[in-house]
């Protein structure tokens, strides 16, 4: 967890202030959304998006299956 409140510090809170604590939220939210968890999805998938992971791992599961 360290790591992450690193990274959340240096990238959003150290950047600016903000008047309300509404606005921080939004900083926060967006960046994990935007920027922490995708890069984390795509290192570990292998650069491919969830979408093309999902399709890589299970088609040769279905073609077993269906002979």
């Amino acid at each position: 967890m360290e790591p992450f409140f690193s990274l959340l510090q240096k990238n959003v809170l150290d950047r600016r202030s903000w008047t309300t604590l509404e606005e921080s939220r939004i900083a926060i939210v967006t960046w994990i959304e935007r920027t922490y968890h995708r890069r984390r999805r795509q290192a570990a998938l292998g650069r491919l998006t969830p979408v093309e992971f999902k399709t890589v791992m299970t088609t040769p599961t279905a073609a077993l299956q269906a002979t």
